[in-house]
């Protein structure tokens, strides 16, 4: 039996998807380029060298997906992030400023339902930029969390977080 790399039309169609994506990833990565390097043609070479390989390598790293991006899902997503940290910083900020007001740290632990790999890696990194709640490793196939005050809703707000994340980037 013939693996689907063995199946000319297949790889013609896989092919055919690839090139918009690889298009759309090489022309951030000259945007990138020109925000970093500025606009010079004596750099041309190396921008094309670069932007080649860093290409390439995204391509392998980072498939391309099916998924449908949702402009909505994505500004929720932002919007959200934006209002828990203002608030989670205003309640740090209160902590640290105000000694009688008590911290109760502690460990909390959050049963993901993103698979494990770049998914929950992407969930992780971004609960990791709201104040108060770091993520400290993994526990039994949860992800183990360090909050400053373990009474906050920590569990509430990182489903929150996760829904939107899951609408925003891999609504399959």
């Amino acid at each position: 039996m013939k693996g689907p790399s063995a199946d000319p039309d297949a790889c013609a169609a896989a092919a055919g998807r690839l090139w918009p994506v690889a298009t759309y990833r090489a022309a951030l990565f000259f945007c990138l380029w020109l925000v970093l390097a500025g606009v010079d043609v004596a750099d041309l070479p190396a921008a094309a060298a670069a932007i080649a390989a860093a290409t390439w390598t995204s391509l392998h790293l980072l498939e391309p997906s099916r998924a449908r991006r949702s402009v909505r899902a994505i500004a929720r997503l932002i919007l959200l992030f934006l209002y828990h940290s203002v608030v989670a910083g205003a309640d740090v900020a209160g902590r640290a400023l105000n000694p009688r007001l008590p911290l109760h740290p502690g460990f909390v632990t959050y049963p993901s339902r993103l698979s494990p790999g770049l998914r929950q890696n992407v969930f992780t990194t971004l609960t990791s930029l709201l104040p108060g709640t770091v993520p400290a490793g993994e526990e039994d196939g949860e992800i183990v969390y360090h909050c400053l005050d373990i009474r906050q809703p920590v569990v509430t707000d990182l489903a929150a977080e996760e829904l939107a994340l899951v609408q925003a980037l891999y609504n399959d």
